[in-house]
């Protein structure tokens, strides 16, 4: 498994931040030498500055993809440097994303090889993968572009769960921005003005008590209170304030309807900045396949959200996944246990070579 652990460390080198597009598009470049050397047929994507790499068959189908991402968020130099110790591969994008491209990648050239020995050819492909460089971001330029040009059955999203945990669910991202308006004056005589902080904090107790729901694992809507921008100066009664909030919702929201319970609530003004849609997918026949070979790991949920998202979108079944990283993830710490990763190569490679005996070229929807 030692050609997993090179192609993820030369991964992990490249600083693949948004702060530096130039690395995406680098780190893209050597994915594409990579093909190319391999022989292996693939279409590039770029929309909007984003690179997406596409390996299908000739066709554009693919029986199964494997889903995987090459931005990271920021973080220091040191960090663009693996190292591996006690069984674990450490460095930004170990574990989120950098593992799974190179996974993907390794068990394509291992499959391209094992077809030419028997005198098959891309077009019998079990697999495709999609390599994409804006999941950080949202991935709308990037796996959402990229899924409406495919036609698969069954999409496997490396990049969460655990050996053990596979995710069927993720919750959907709602972002709002609350205003809050006032009148300005010295702070001397603040019964002159209005203060449009304090108007804030009213409206948040009120958006607040639309998320008093609990669980013990917490699969219910949250609200996570995350910026806050008022005020001039420490001598005057500020005039405005504005806030964003960072909400989470399940199945079983209707957040058309929170929203508007919440505008009747307040004062101030609601706007919505940003929503994505929630990833809940259904059994199917390659998922139950997968769940005996990996050994009938925990079918379950995520709070989190991936790519995965999108295939819900188009209608797409499919699965979280990933190997251990212990939480890691965007950490100083940030790992991928080596063992997991490997054992993971052993149940996709099974996976697809029974996939391989169902799927026939021009077989995918």
């Amino acid at each position: 498994m030692q050609p997993i652990v090179e192609l993820t460390s030369d991964l992990i080198r490249f600083k693949s931040m948004h702060s530096r597009p130039d690395e995406i598009r680098n780190c893209t470049a050597f994915i594409e030498s990579y093909l190319v050397r391999h022989g292996i047929g693939f279409r590039r994507l770029d929309q909007n500055g984003v690179p997406t790499l596409l390996v299908l068959r000739p066709d554009g189908t693919a029986p199964v993809l494997l889903m995987s991402h090459i931005d990271v968020v920021d973080a220091p130099d040191a960090l663009f440097e693996p190292r591996v110790e006690n069984g674990r591969l450490f460095g930004r994008g170990s574990i989120d994303d950098k593992y799974a491209a190179a996974l993907s990648l390794v068990l394509l050239a291992e499959w391209i090889e094992r077809l030419r020995a028997a005198g098959k050819t891309q077009a019998d492909l079990p697999f495709g993968i999609l390599i994409s460089g804006d999941e950080e971001i949202g991935g709308k330029n990037g796996a959402r572009a990229a899924l409406a040009q495919l036609r698969t059955d069954f999409a496997i999203a490396l990049d969460g769960g655990n050996r053990n945990k596979i995710v069927v669910k993720e919750k959907g991202i709602l972002r709002l921005k609350l205003i809050a308006r006032g009148k300005t004056a010295h702070a001397a005589r603040p019964w002159l003005g209005e203060n449009a902080i304090e108007a804030l904090i009213a409206d948040y107790f009120a958006l607040k008590s639309h998320f008093a729901a609990t669980a013990p694992d917490h699969w219910h809507r949250t609200l996570n209170f995350s910026r806050i921008q008022a005020g001039k100066a420490v001598n005057q009664v500020p005039d405005y304030a504005e806030a964003l909030f960072d909400i989470r919702y399940t199945e079983n929201d209707d957040m058309q309807a929170v929203v508007a319970a919440i505008r009747r609530d307040i004062r101030g003004e609601v706007e919505v900045v940003e929503t994505e849609p929630l990833f809940q997918s259904e059994n199917t026949p390659q998922l139950a396949r997968l769940i005996e070979i990996a050994g009938r790991p925990e079918v379950g949920c995520e709070h989190g959200a991936s790519d995965a998202r999108f295939l819900s979108e188009f209608g797409i079944p499919g699965i979280v996944w990933g190997p251990d990283g212990d939480d890691s993830a965007h950490s100083p710490e940030e790992h991928v246990n080596l063992d997991s990763l490997f054992e993971l190569h052993r149940i996709l490679d099974e996976f697809f070579r029974e996939m391989a005996l169902t799927t026939p070229p021009g077989s995918s929807k």
